[in-house]
């Protein structure tokens, strides 16, 4: 009896473990699916955190795709190999020349002319230009802008279209690139096409907002979630993430919300957007706002989309899921929300918080096309400062440029070159070279004489090697990138500079720790002046400081290039104009790159007086060299100097100790 009924149990237990094998692999095969939507290119779903999500749903709730055809490629097979004659760039490069707009436009529109005329691609010639421009006004819907007359069948022009209105004439363009605002991913070209972002219309020339993210952690104050509505505006829940707003078969209980205009920013963890496309523009929102973007099975293409590793940023989520989206995004670590929100904050900063970094960036990308594996790389594209202001022209190697060495885990090795800028008549300065050639870290004195008196015939004989250059008489010419500078360090001084050997060398290592900022002597703060209703500046001795002076600092060689390449030419000029304004506009730049404050080291007494070469009575600046900073702080769109209270010392500075424990022992000299 006992052996039947054994005998029955082990039938039953065999029973049971075949059916349990042969449910499994249909329960897998639902649970993830093979292949992506056919509308979506992104693939389906694209989880940050593939840990943190359980399988909440029920065998037959997701439709499995269906198997689909092989498809041609779109927009008819047009890539960039065959569509872009290249050859026209590989001579002068990216040159741009715009079409006239007929007709009155909009001050969008506006915009966009100006910052493209501004940047350094921009050319007045047709036959100069490898590249055509073709601005795409707004028209009634179903209608499309007339194509110029020097339309060359559309080879190698840019259509740029801002509106998110579909045109039927896209297609019909021929070879022509289309730079469109949010295209869906069923029209948009990978690797031809660029897509922009969504933008309002007041959005701004240059400078722009900087982000809102001021806490970088969750706050327990603080919504988890935020939910872009379809007539604009924001939708706040609580911090209990136990229901779906965008799915009716979530809790209709879905605790404590509050409404937010269009205008407001979400103050959120995270922002859900839809994935139709007129919530593209609250993706830009959600970026400035520091709210990491949730795009549920978004059907358009994200901005910029190939340069920008967007999962750095943003998590594409399936809109099917609502369950494990939410708990997914509850669960996911600090850090990597850390991470997100910080990715945010530079992405909208580096490319999307003026008109003027947007069309920028456009250009910016083409340009990568035609230079192919020698343009830029991606931790370029995807790390602070950006693409933009990491130039191939002067290298494609982020080892060459000063910010990337704490993420490499790097120094700057080797030595410096000092470039003496000689302008003012008067002697020689064969003391400041004696001075600065006694440094073991010096490699190189370059002498840039910009003086009207000829140089001497004879120099004095140094350690290292002395070449004197001719220079064109204008004050900019100091930061022109000069072949002859051979390192990296660049310690910038003037003819009436006083340093000593020890200072020098104190100021090296102190640059060598941080090689993307300006380490000076002299330092001058500036402020905002109520009664004048703009900025100002003073050279009076003082803890806080936001600007060194250039006649005794040391900086990367690769300042220089941005200087001349990069800044606009009216600001350039304006600085030759003022002798002042140049300190001014080399510390504008490195500010704008680094949002850093320089770094102040000691100097002894026998240093001039911190006073602008204008003003020879006083620390005060008079009227004309205080209109450059706010001429420069309008040329930039902001105002980019941070200041700072920091000064670094030697070890035992100042301290009671003998001199013999001191390495810089000749800095406390009177």
């Amino acid at each position: 009896m006992q052996s039947w009924r054994g005998k029955s149990l082990w039938l039953a237990l065999s029973a049971s473990w075949l059916l349990v094998l042969l449910r499994v692999f249909p329960l897998l095969r639902l649970a993830v699916p093979a292949r992506p939507w056919a509308s979506a290119p992104q693939g389906w779903p694209r989880w940050l955190d593939t840990e943190l999500l359980p399988g909440f749903s029920q065998p037959g709730e997701l439709p499995e795709d269906a198997p689909q055809p092989p498809q041609a490629p779109r927009g008819g097979g047009c890539d960039w190999g065959a569509c872009f004659d290249a050859s026209k760039c590989r001579t002068g490069g990216l040159k741009v020349f715009v079409h006239p707009v007929a007709g009155p436009i909009s001050a969008a529109h506006r915009k966009i002319l100006a910052s493209i005329e501004s940047s350094r691609y921009h050319t007045a010639s047709p036959e100069e230009a490898c590249l055509l421009l073709f601005l795409s006004l707004e028209v009634p819907a179903g209608e499309c802008s007339p194509v110029p007359q020097q339309w060359n069948g559309g080879r190698n022009h840019l259509v740029l279209d801002l509106h998110p209105a579909p045109c039927p004439q896209t297609f019909q363009l021929g070879p022509a690139m289309v730079a469109k605002a949010s295209p869906t991913v069923d029209t948009f070209r990978p690797g031809f096409d660029v897509a922009l972002p969504l933008l309002p219309e007041a959005h701004p020339l240059r400078g722009g907002a900087p982000g809102q993210l001021r806490q970088h952690s969750p706050h327990p104050g603080v919504p988890l979630l935020a939910l872009a509505e379809e007539r604009g505006g924001w939708r706040t829940a609580g911090t209990d993430p136990s229901a779906c707003p965008w799915d009716g078969r979530c809790e209709q209980d879905r605790g404590p919300e509050q409404t937010h205009p269009g205008g407001t920013l979400p103050n959120a963890t995270f922002c859900l957007i839809p994935g139709h496309r007129p919530d593209a523009l609250h993706f830009l929102q959600a970026l400035q706002a520091g709210c990491i973007p949730v795009l549920l099975s978004p059907r358009w293409e994200l901005p910029f989309s190939e340069v920008i590793d967007w999962t750095k940023a943003a998590i594409v989520a399936d809109e099917r899921l609502p369950f494990q989206v939410l708990a997914a995004l509850q669960e996911m670590p600090l850090t990597r929300v850390l991470a997100l929100r910080q990715q945010t904050q530079f992405l909208w900063d580096a490319y999307f918080s003026s008109v003027e970094k947007v069309m920028h960036t456009t250009l910016e990308i083409i340009q990568d096309r035609i230079f192919g594996a020698s343009a830029h790389a991606s931790l370029l594209w995807n790390s602070p400062p950006g693409a933009l202001l990491a130039l191939p022209t002067f290298s494609t190697s982020p080892s060459d440029f000063p910010f990337y060495h704490l993420q490499r885990g790097s120094r700057p090795v080797g030595r410096f070159s000092a470039l003496i800028w000689v302008g003012a008549p008067g002697q020689p300065p064969l003391k400041l070279i004696q001075a600065v050639a006694g440094s073991q870290n010096c490699a190189q004195i370059l002498v840039l004489w910009s003086s009207e008196k000829p140089p001497p015939s004879r120099w004095p004989e140094t350690a290292v090697p002395l070449t004197v250059m001719d220079g064109q008489r204008k004050v900019s010419d100091r930061f022109f990138p000069h072949r002859a500078i051979s390192t990296d360090a660049i310690l910038s001084l003037d003819g009436h500079s006083s340093v000593t050997t020890s200072e020098v060398d104190f100021a090296f290592l102190v640059w060598q720790s941080f090689p993307e900022r300006m380490v000076g002597f002299l330092t001058w703060n500036h402020f905002w002046d109520e009664a004048q209703g703009g900025w100002g500046y003073t050279a009076e001795r003082a803890n806080e400081f936001s600007m060194v002076l250039t006649s005794a600092a040391f900086y990367h060689r690769y300042y220089h290039t941005l200087f001349t390449h990069s800044l606009p030419k009216a600001l350039r000029t304006l600085a030759d104009e003022a002798p002042t304004c140049v300190d001014i506009l080399m510390n504008f730049l490195v500010a704008a790159v680094t949002k850093l404050p320089p770094i102040k080291v000691p100097y002894g007494k026998q240093h001039l007086e911190a006073t602008p070469p204008l003003v020879p009575g006083g620390p005060e600046p008079q009227p004309t060299a205080r209109d450059c900073i706010n001429q420069m702080a309008a040329g930039f769109g902001y105002m980019p100097l941070v200041s700072s209270r920091l000064r670094l010392d030697p070890v035992l500075f100042k301290d009671p100790v003998s001199v013999l424990r001191k390495k810089y022992r000749s800095l406390e000299k009177p």
